[in-house]
């Protein structure tokens, strides 16, 4: 079973993802903040991170750079799942995916929650080589 770290401001939001992961057989937790993010990482390693980025005192870019300085957290998968339109990043898309490693992003008002698990279970699954 998969442990996802939900990085949501909202609320209601991180309510409506914990239920759907719950329900979808997950383990998750929220956090709010990107240091308080860190925090709940650093009790229980997540299998992966969905992150929004706008976030209150750091952004969710911030948080990246942080978590990817962790050794054991450099190839956790992270999906980006914001209200920021991927078209912000269209110039940046290389440093997201290749520097921050990425796995995904999704646009919140575009991304239906079965999306979202859909992307989680892609990401989680193991590789074969």
């Amino acid at each position: 079973m998969s442990h996802i770290l939900f990085v949501e401001p909202d609320r209601q939001l991180a309510n409506t993802y914990l239920h759907a992961a719950r329900t979808a057989g997950y383990t998750a937790q929220v956090c709010p903040t990107a240091q308080g993010a860190i925090l709940c990482a650093d009790d229980a390693t997540p299998d992966v991170v969905v992150l929004e980025l706008q976030l209150v005192a750091h952004s969710g870019i911030e948080f990246l750079y942080e978590f990817r300085s962790y050794c054991d957290w450099q190839n956790i998968p992270v999906v980006v799942l914001s209200h920021v339109p991927p078209e912000e990043f269209t110039e940046s898309w290389e440093l997201l995916r290749d520097h921050l490693k990425v796995s995904a992003y999704h646009y919140k008002p575009r991304t239906s929650l079965r999306t979202l698990l859909r992307t989680i279970g892609d990401v989680t699954a193991p590789q074969l080589v």
